[in-house]
């Protein structure tokens, strides 16, 4: 699975929705739903391009890769 870090990497820099808003032209709605997103299934190349420009970063540093674990029943 792949783990979305924004609202690590948001709380590291102590940057909040609004601000992050700013830097990268989305809206802080827009902020605010990827900012709760733990994983999911796609980001647009734009907002990727976006966030690492706002944060100086690589995406690999928004994204983590883990490995299923097992349902244990």
């Amino acid at each position: 699975m792949i783990r979305w870090k924004l609202a690590v990497i948001m709380a590291e820099c102590n940057i909040s929705n609004k601000e992050l808003a700013v830097l990268t032209g989305m809206t802080p709605r827009s902020i605010s739903r990827l900012k709760v997103r733990r994983r999911f299934t796609r980001i647009d190349e734009s907002t990727l391009n976006a966030l690492c420009k706002a944060f100086n970063c690589q995406p690999g540093d928004l994204l983590v890769y883990e490995e299923d674990k097992p349902d244990i029943k």
